[in-house]
């Protein structure tokens, strides 16, 4: 489990051929503070992968199985952000984030508001139905809140420290993203639809509250 708060970005210096898969070399910009151990999960531009070796004092091996790399921007991107997995009793100083990333999105815009930047991202449907105004999303592993959606498009805001520290201040429109939506709301979601399979998004009422249970 990660926050979406990343320690700060690296590099993914190797990727050696595992037949359709890949073990990945990843280099970071920093010093860890405490040894990673074997075994130990880390997320890779938002992808939860296992360390699998070390490759120097800093760097270490993970594996990227097919299906990381068919959800995943990891089987080309080069500069990455990183973080360890929460401890107990760690803040949560951004949102939980399982580090199992949904499917990728694409940079439509980027505008600069005063010292910020407005980055507007397209994404498929069924990305886009857990996604919400003020709602909590990742991108690249870095926790943001959505401002605004329209059909099938986001835009969030970036302050100049997210853009200095991430990888996010270097994407230009057309690039891909590894995105994760909110983990509360899909688990809602899919309660709801197997309780009821009437249901639809827009369906959501006080009556249909008070039905399953809401407000008692």
């Amino acid at each position: 489990m990660f926050t979406g708060l990343t320690l700060g970005m690296g590099e993914i210096t190797r990727r050696t051929p595992r037949g359709a898969e890949f073990e990945l070399t990843v280099t970071p910009d920093f010093d860890w503070g405490t040894p990673l151990q074997l075994g130990e999960s880390i997320a890779v531009s938002g992808a939860c992968l296992t360390v699998t070796g070390m490759a120097g004092p800093r760097a270490f091996t993970a594996y990227a199985s097919g299906e990381t790399l068919r959800l995943t921007t990891l089987g080309s991107a080069r500069k990455v952000n990183l973080e360890r997995a929460l401890a107990v009793g760690d803040r949560l100083g951004g949102h939980i984030v399982s580090g199992h990333v949904d499917g990728s999105g694409t940079v439509h815009s980027i505008t600069r508001a005063g010292s910020s930047l407005i980055y507007k991202f397209g994404a498929a449907a069924e990305l886009m139905t857990f996604i919400v105004p003020k709602g909590s999303i990742t991108i690249e592993g870095v926790s943001l809140t959505v401002n605004e959606v329209t059909d099938g498009a986001f835009t969030v805001n970036l302050i100049p420290h997210t853009a200095e520290a991430t990888t996010l201040g270097l994407l230009k429109s057309g690039d891909a993203v590894n995105l994760e939506t909110d983990l509360i709301g899909k688990y809602i979601y899919r309660f709801v639809r197997v309780t009821d399979r009437d249901w639809k998004p827009e369906g959501m009422t006080l009556e249909f509250l008070a039905k399953h249970g809401f407000g008692r």
